[in-house]
């Protein structure tokens, strides 16, 4: 048949059958091999065009009926009909068109949807890096991102923070190298060769942000936790002290659930660490007393409870500042982490009892996967880091 206006204004809808949600029919064009009619159950009417490329049978949408007349989709049809007889691939064509039109937002969007195993906290970081560092680059196609650009943001970016230059442009490497495995052209190759951001490490350009060594030192140690015990929040208190007393990460102590809390075993289970692995510790008598007190005054399947959106802790800006104000010690949360592992170091826990403390891994230490660290074996280092701070806090 002949694909007019009339036989499209009077084909037929098609019904699907009784065990069929829809269906769909086709009408192929006498005049133009290759085009046609597509009907759905749906109502919809759409143009297309069906031709072998590279020895695979391809289909190409053209548009729907009333978007496009029927003059005009032929008139589409003969053009892209004619670049496939001349060799071309229409489909690879408009997939390439597609690549590199596809914006810096809609790479990010793809790029968590395919990372699953990024945690909430790594997920917040990096939409907080692209509303701020990105914010102009959002709806910029990648790959029109040059090592210029690259170079001139990383520069604007440290006026203001070099750290936070240094990990804008790691998020957008990320991303960049995230689309280089994803978008290609029609050929099959990236629609990006390299990546821009590289120019930083070629031409060294990237800042020296030394990592901070803040800690609470033994002296400062009284007046902080005198400070705290001023605080009316009396589960803020804790959670601080909690956090000294266990060299936990701020978020890994804040989301501590009673489900992992083993009064019997006297251990504490964070499921959800930074490295991914399950961390079991076990009680020092000063960390019972504290989820004594807690579980005595329970309120909330979270030990360390609030009022926020998450339902635990996340931000005791207010209590920390109140707390420098009355010690005249400056600290942040991970301070509290890096003056229990400095304490550790101290007491001469053997190297082993201190990665597990810390839930740190060593990839290049091949002897450590043998060794089953039972968690009894950490409750005399445990204790031993305990007994330091109170000695600090409660001098005889």
């Amino acid at each position: 048949m002949r694909i007019t206006k009339s036989f499209v204004d009077k084909v037929e809808i098609p019904r699907p059958k009784p065990d069929q949600t829809s269906t769909q029919d086709f009408y192929r064009d006498e005049a133009i091999p290759g085009f046609g009619l597509r009907v759905t159950s749906g109502g919809a009417k759409s143009f297309i065009i069906e031709k072998r490329v590279n020895g695979r049978v391809k289909r190409i949408t053209l548009g729907r009926y009333g978007n496009l007349t029927v003059e005009q989709a032929r008139t589409e049809a003969m053009k892209i009909l004619g670049k496939v007889a001349t060799g071309g691939d229409p489909v690879a064509e408009k997939r390439e068109r597609y690549a590199r039109s596809v914006s810096l937002l809609q790479v990010f969007n793809d790029y968590l949807k395919t990372r699953k195993d990024l945690k909430e906290s790594t997920i917040n970081d990096y939409t907080k890096i692209m509303q701020t560092s990105f914010e102009d680059w959002l709806q910029k196609p990648i790959a029109e991102i040059t090592k210029d650009m690259v170079e001139r943001k990383h520069r604007d970016l440290g006026k203001r923070s070099e750290a936070r230059a240094n990990n804008s442009m790691r998020v957008l490497r990320a991303l960049i190298n995230h689309a280089m495995s994803k978008y290609e052209d029609a050929k099959g190759n990236p629609i990006m060769l390299f990546n821009p951001v590289d120019r930083l490490s070629q031409t060294r350009a990237w800042y020296k942000v030394e990592r901070r060594k803040n800690l609470l030192r033994p002296s400062q140690l009284k007046p902080w936790y005198e400070a705290t015990l001023q605080l009316n929040n009396e589960t803020t208190r804790d959670y601080l002290h909690f956090l000294l007393f266990t060299g936990l990460r701020k978020t890994e102590g804040a989301q501590l659930r009673w489900e992992n809390v083993n009064f019997d075993e006297k251990t504490f289970t964070i499921p959800d660490t930074k490295n991914s692995e399950s961390h079991t510790l076990p009680f020092s008598d000063f960390i019972e007393q504290i989820l004594q007190r807690r579980y005595e005054q329970m309120e909330s399947f979270f030990v360390f409870p609030s009022e926020s959106s998450s339902g635990y802790i996340q931000d005791p800006r207010k209590a920390i500042l109140r707390v420098c104000e009355l010690s005249g010690v400056e600290f942040r949360l991970h301070d509290l982490r890096r003056t229990f592992i400095t304490i550790a170091e101290s007491r001469d826990i053997p190297a082993y009892a201190l990665k597990r403390l810390l839930n740190h891994k060593d990839k290049g230490d091949v002897t450590s996967g043998y060794i089953i660290s039972d968690v009894n074996r950490l409750r005399e280092p445990m204790q031993k880091i305990t007994d330091f701070i109170i000695t600090q806090i409660n001098p005889a």
